[in-house]
């Protein structure tokens, strides 16, 4: 379904995980963002990309690599992709493939394209790096602690920040990679908050927002979970890391290994 849409910028939201996909057009180009999940789902997208294309040129955009977000690559097969070089040099491709398999087929999915590893045309090495499309500037910015290869990007003149799996309006963090890396992304991210003027948050989970007040409090809350998760697990206060896996929305078998990772991950760093 589609949860925002300007003149500008088209948010869908799948029914799976909240999982957004966007697509920003501007007068000389199209950028789309993680198209993903299910098949009718991603034919929304190609179907609004190819009503409102014409001559432009097309980007593909992943902010990371994790399977939901790399699944409808080949569905815009000539698109000019974009990712970080830790995307690039991604050390377990054929692992992300084998999750999408696995989804498919338990599921019975069929798809019309075939299912690869993004294959990038413009590697993202160094932070900050700038590219300009027309009247538009893509400002990246690395951004591990989730995974290694993450990737946001600010999009002016309009004001987008594209954050992946980092700044939902529910999702507490998930750390695969690093807690140590995670907190210095979120204070990337405030600075990022005061440099660029951010009129639209758009998360890889949840809900947009337009508004600067909602953009701190996400900001907040993923740092201040950080640290009572760092502060219970260097106390090895049991009670309070039960307190912390019962924040989090959507209480399944999933958040609790995610739980179970987060407080590995802590362990290991502190």
């Amino acid at each position: 379904m589609i949860q925002y849409q300007n003149e500008h910028v088209t948010v869908f939201q799948s029914a799976l995980y909240q999982t957004t996909s966007t697509v920003i057009q501007t007068k000389e180009m199209i950028l789309i963002v993680d198209p993903n999940w299910l098949p009718n789902e991603i034919e929304a997208i190609q179907q609004h990309v190819n009503t409102i294309n014409g001559e432009r040129e097309i980007y593909l955009l992943f902010t990371h690599g994790d399977f939901d977000h790399i699944i409808g690559y080949q569905a815009f097969p000539n698109a000019k992709t974009i990712g970080s070089l830790e995307l690039h040099n991604h050390p377990k491709k054929e692992h992300k493939l084998k999750l999408i398999r696995d989804f498919d087929n338990q599921n019975y999915i069929v798809r019309n394209y075939p299912i690869q590893f993004p294959e990038l045309d413009i590697v993202i090495q160094e932070d900050g790096q700038q590219l300009h499309l027309g009247d538009a500037t893509l400002t990246f910015y690395h951004a591990p602690g989730h995974t290694a290869d993450g990737l946001m990007t600010v999009f002016e003149p309009l004001g987008i920040l594209i954050a992946g799996d980092y700044l939902s309006n529910f999702e507490l963090p998930f750390i695969y990679q690093s807690a140590k890396a995670y907190t210095q992304t979120l204070e990337k991210c405030a600075m990022m908050l005061e440099k660029h003027p951010v009129r639209l948050l758009i998360p890889g989970h949840g809900a947009v927002t337009t508004e600067p007040e909602e953009m701190k409090r996400r900001l907040d809350l993923a740092s201040d979970y950080l640290k009572r998760l760092r502060k219970s697990v260097i106390a090895n206060d049991e009670a309070a890391l039960e307190a912390l896996y019962q924040e989090h929305a959507f209480l399944s078998s999933f958040t609790e290994e995610c739980h179970k990772e987060n407080v590995s991950i802590m362990k290991r760093e502190y």
